[in-house]
């Protein structure tokens, strides 16, 4: 049962619950009664309600579903009429969306009816510039974009209950509404300057007066509440700037909550993503512990019973309770971030994942924290968010009876299960999570609950679906976990990779994993000092040494590579403080450049044992024909500052396990980083004459050198240039150059990205690293109709960034690499500030540190050249003015990275097609932004991102060579015939 995705201790968590997961025969027994009484009802006379009627009619693994998940999420932010029309074409163009099905509610019939609508306007190959050219089927676009948006918002008001606090308490104080009780959600997506933390703020203590003002005079529990988001609250909410968070933070919070407790409001802090667990629970701490808030039973929290720290988190609260002398409500989720969390687990090379990875063993969860909170009241008040009639009925049955706890459903969902329940049990308590903002604001909120509850493995898709037998509803999660009824397993993190261990990374929202890294660091930082070699005795010994290395099996060289990466990531605390105090990195950078280097040791490890299995190719008969590959020689190996450990390690790991030898010459920047790379190398078995550190300052003699076999250079063009003029003017042998260089890495956004996203890849890779990566966003070209939004967020987010000591964690950009990138950059913005539009000009601190800056250009071409810092160029193009502006990037030559944020795939493979780059970013997440350490062109999962190339990067630095015998009996002599 506990396979692979199990982490170590992970089958010792749910050992216990396994075992006091079922009730006596009889308990059980009307459990199974109780949850197909409701079961049946959800079938039957009630029917479905609204979000469950569009599950039923659209699944979401159809690409009808999906067309209009994406559409819901995105059209109405659309201010656009072309882009509109072409992103309907896009969606549902390709999509079979017919007349609803007899019986169908009126939400279905009304949406049916403009999606079909517009299906039978544009159909599969025509263009919205068609469709207006063909008017003779008397009805053009317009019509077609006013009964799809209008669709959308039927669809928005069953997600919401309303646009306004006012509306949503009016619908919540009517007749039916009043059968309920509510909390109040005011939707939005997290903070990402200063000014969205301010206005959700507003929002939040305007709604808070307003349903203050509504509420009535019932005591609590029975009275309504607003949830609250901190991170919505704060644009860098998260672990590494707590002390930011808690001063700046936790006085807003104790505000709103003071706001709440004078009209007697149920107060919930939402829960987020789990690498913030631990700084939601120190803000919670803090502002429960406000003596203005002393007495008051109405603060509370979300716990996620899919976090696996969701029952120590109960036990946390039921002491904070204890000490506080006071009851805490507690929401007891599922949770929405299942796919986020999944990927930032993979991505950031945890051990394990810090959710349950399997439904059922979420479910065990939730039953087990239900049983615990029931235990601990009055110390908490447990309300029971769950739209599953089966874990309805077991609650019930553990509860003894309907006091101290209430259940929590999401407005337009459950409708049928709570009315027949309440139909039964009229005291039962049952609160309505009320989301509430205008229909364009609900965007990621909707798709986020469309797959949280609309998967196929969900109760409620199962529940809608006649067909499924209720028997198969009524099986408990302890059994589906026993009996294998799961889904196919995950691999864990280390094992995300078939054919090699992923690298090790660090949960930087975990304090006790952070202060152990911290402490390595500090450890770490020993006095040493760089030797390199001058050329000639390092080319000598470098020779002497490469056949010798060249004939050492390739599965031998593979395996001094992989013991490189062991040691590598036993040395974390002495390499992340090079990288730190000699390149200036800050953490996370480090962390991830370190891990790249790992990455690139264990995958060329991987490559070669492939490559250099001899191959046996097809010839006549009586002659066999078998190509080998074998190194070259002697290569020098020239790494920049920028990546001084990732680059230098990929680059003299592919030439070393090519059979080559190599000299390695670091930048004159980082050359201590390179002495602990080239020291761990031979400390893993490659031989000391096979891997030579030369000086840092001898470039030029070693590209001239006449016994060089090939060149390896990750730097500037102009240095890339010189370097190849200099082979090409040598006599002798054709020697090979592998040049990595930079060029205008452009971005292209239209009007349907999500500017949220947009806004936190922009910023990561246009000032994170101090726009020193070679892959950083140097230019963003962003559709006019969206512009001025875009851009004011890109302006406000940046200024949230914190410049300053690499070393500590919660500083966002580091210096820049010295005096003399410095100058170049404030000369470069020194022009442009009187040439162009300033949106923003950030303020350095003293030293080498360049602040962020956005200007604005009239068009593509004012941009001339890499500009290798965080500044960041910005041009906006017209709606109609797309091939005009992919022309223009085409223009520029070639550029290592392409970013694309939009919702439309026929305008995402135009940006592709037209635009030539070594590697394209597109960003088509409707759950959240692409979570990588370096999103937009840097480090990728597989290690092999534009620094290391895959297996035809290997093969440059092999020379190829054919046997062809001859073994026919008749005919002459056997024939030798070499060739390479």
């Amino acid at each position: 049962m506990l396979d692979r995705e199990y982490a170590p201790g992970d089958a010792a968590a749910l050992a216990p619950l396994l075992r006091t997961a079922t009730l006596a025969p009889g308990r059980e027994a009307r459990v199974d009664r109780e949850a197909t009484a409701l079961i049946t009802a959800i079938r039957g006379r009630f029917g479905l309600g609204g979000v469950e009627e569009i599950l039923r009619e659209y699944a979401l693994d159809t690409r009808e579903g999906l067309a209009l998940m994406v559409l819901a999420e995105a059209l109405l932010r659309v201010p656009d009429a072309a882009t509109a029309d072409r992103l309907i074409e896009d969606k549902l163009g390709s999509a079979t969306f017919g007349p609803a099905r007899e019986g169908a509610g009126l939400l279905i019939g009304a949406s049916a009816w403009a999606i079909g609508l517009s299906v039978r306007v544009i159909q599969p190959g025509e263009t919205p510039e068609g469709v207006l050219a063909g008017l003779a089927k008397r009805i053009g676009l317009p019509t077609v974009r006013a009964a799809t948006r209008q669709a959308m918002r039927v669809m928005g008001g069953h997600f919401v209950l309303g646009q306004t606090i006012g509306e949503a308490l009016g619908r919540a104080t009517s007749r039916s509404g009043r059968v309920y009780r509510y909390s109040f959600d005011m939707l939005g997506e997290g903070a990402r300057t200063a000014d969205d933390a301010a206005r959700y703020a507003q929002s939040y203590a305007g709604a808070i007066a307003a349903i203050g003002r509504a509420a009535g005079n019932a005591p609590l529990p029975n009275r309504p509440g607003i949830s609250v988001k901190l991170s919505a609250l704060h644009p860098r909410y998260e672990a590494v700037s707590r002390d930011r968070v808690m001063a700046e933070l936790v006085p807003i919070v104790a505000g709103l909550a003071q706001a709440a407790r004078a009209h007697e409001l149920n107060f919930t802090v939402d829960a987020e993503e789990q690498d913030r667990l631990e700084l939601s629970l120190d803000v919670i701490e803090a502002v429960a512990s406000d003596p203005a808030l002393a007495g008051w039973d109405g603060f509370g929290l979300a716990v996620q019973a899919y976090g696996k720290r969701a029952l120590a988190v109960i036990d946390a609260v039921a002491a904070l309770a204890t000490r506080l002398d006071r009851r805490f409500m507690v929401r007891l989720v599922k949770g929405a971030y299942w796919d986020t969390e999944v990927k930032r687990a993979q991505e950031r090379g945890l051990d394990g994942y810090p959710v349950w990875t399997r439904k059922a063993a979420t479910d065990l969860v939730y039953i087990a924290a239900a049983e615990r909170m029931l235990a601990l009241r009055p110390l908490l008040y447990p309300q029971f968010a769950t739209h599953n009639a089966l874990t309805v009925a077991a609650i019930l049955e553990r509860a003894g009876g309907t006091d101290g706890f209430e259940f929590q459903r999401l407005h337009g969902m459950g409708d049928a299960l709570y009315a027949t329940l309440l139909q039964t049990r009229p005291e039962l308590g049952v609160r309505t999570y009320a989301p509430v903002g205008g229909h364009a604001d609900l965007l990621a909120y909707l798709v986020r609950r469309l797959l949280e509850n609309g998967a196929n493995s969900s109760f409620v898709s199962q529940a809608a679906d006649p067909a499924v037998p209720v028997a198969q509803l009524l099986i408990r999660p302890a059994d589906a976990l026993a009996e294998g009824v799961v889904p196919a397993w995950l691999p864990l993190p280390p094992a995300l990779y078939p054919d090699r261990r992923n690298s090790a990374g660090v949960e930087f929202g975990d304090r006790a994993a952070l202060a152990g890294l911290l402490a390595e660091i500090a450890a770490g930082r020993v006095e040493t000092h760089e030797a390199g070699e001058p050329v000639g005795a390092a080319m000598n010994a470098a020779l002497l040494a490469y056949p010798g290395w060249d004939r050492t099996p390739a599965e031998t060289r593979a395996a001094a590579l992989v013991r490189a990466a062991d040691l590598f990531q036993a040395s974390r605390g002495r390499l992340l403080a090079l990288l730190i105090d000699e390149a200036g990195k800050t953490l996370d950078d480090a962390v991830a450049e370190l891990r790249e280097a790992i990455d690139f040791l264990r995958y060329y490890a991987t490559q070669a044992r492939a490559l250099f299995q001899a191959e046996t190719l097809p010839g006549p008969t009586g002659e066999s024909n078998v190509l080998t590959r074998h190194g070259r020689g002697a290569w020098v190996c020239i790494s920049p500052w920028n990546f001084p450990l990732a680059i230098f390690t990929g680059q003299v790991a592919a030439a070393l396990v090519a059979g080559n030898a190599v000299l390695a010459k670091p930048a004159p920047q980082t050359p201590r980083v390179a002495a602990e790379a080239v020291r761990l190398l031979h400390q893993a078995g490659v031989p000391h004459g096979a891997l030579r550190l030369i000086r840092a300052e001898l470039g030029p003699e070693l590209v001239a050198h006449s016994r060089v076999a090939g060149v390896a250079f990750t730097g500037s063009t102009g240095t890339a240039w010189r370097i190849n003029q200099a082979l090409a003017a040598k006599r002798g042998p054709i020697v090979p150059l592998i040049a990595e260089t930079g060029g205008i890495n452009a971005m292209v956004v239209d009007a349907t990205a999500l500017p949220e996203q947009v806004v936190d890849d922009v910023v990561m890779s246009a000032f994170r690293s101090a726009g020193q990566r070679c892959s950083a966003l140097r230019l963003l070209c962003v559709q006019a109709d969206v512009a001025d939004k875009i851009i004011g967020m890109i302006a406000g987010a940046a200024a949230t960034l914190r410049l300053g000591d690499p070393s500590d964690p919660a500083t966002q950009i580091g210096p820049v690499i010295d005096a003399a990138a410095r100058d170049r950059l404030l000369a470069h913005i020194a022009r442009l500030t009187r040439s162009a539009r300033v949106h923003y000009a950030g303020v350095a601190p003293p030293g080498c540190f360049v602040a962020p800056h956005i200007f604005e250009l009239a068009r593509v071409g004012d941009v001339t050249e890499e500009v290798f810092g965080p500044v960041l160029h910005v041009v906006r193009w017209p709606a109609s003015g797309l091939s005009d502006v992919l022309d223009a990037l085409a223009g520029t030559g070639y550029g290592l990275t392409l970013g694309v944020q939009s919702r439309n795939d026929h305008f995402v493979a135009e940006v592709l097609a037209r635009v030539p780059a070594g590697n394209a970013y597109v960003n088509r997440s409707m759950i959240g932004a692409v979570v990588g350490t370096q999103p937009f062109g840097g480090q990728g999962l597989s290690g092999t991102g534009p620094k290391a190339g895959g297996p035809d990067y290997l093969r440059r630095f092999t020379q190829e060579r054919v046997v062809t015998v001859n073994t026919a009996a008749v005919g002459g002599n056997v024939a030798l015939l070499t060739g390479s």
